[in-house]
């Protein structure tokens, strides 16, 4: 059974920093294209950042730019997400996910991850 599991989330200040993880199991993922969304309340889910196989393209929502990083441990099956300068407009649920080529829209992932909170607060 394919699995992603996101940890690494928590309640931080503004102007901290956290890193997701998020290890795949059931499957060989090492070929597929690791995405991370978000999803705040009342709003729809957005694009964060992706990153190819090898890691040598990785893509950034504008809003991200500058303070995530996104990378990838193909050995360990998973894939990070540091975020730093956090905001509170960053506060959602953020999720994994794969896709087996570079996707275009959120349907082309194949396996999402369950999710994990990131509240950015005073």
């Amino acid at each position: 059974q394919v699995q992603l599991v996101e940890s690494g989330g928590g309640l931080v200040q503004p102007g901290g920093s956290l890193r997701l993880s998020c290890v795949a199991s059931g499957g060989t993922f090492s070929t597929y294209v690791k995405g991370w969304y978000r999803q705040a309340p009342g709003k729809e889910r957005e694009f964060v950042a992706a990153i190819t196989w090898s890691g040598t393209a990785r893509y950034y929502a504008d809003p991200v730019k500058g303070r995530f990083t996104i990378s990838r441990d193909n050995a360990k099956n998973t894939v990070y997400l540091q975020m730093n300068s956090l905001k509170p407009e960053d506060t959602a649920v953020y999720y994994c996910a794969a896709a087996p080529k570079v996707p275009s829209t959120p349907s082309d992932y194949e396996y999402w991850g369950q999710g994990t909170q990131v509240t950015v607060s005073s």
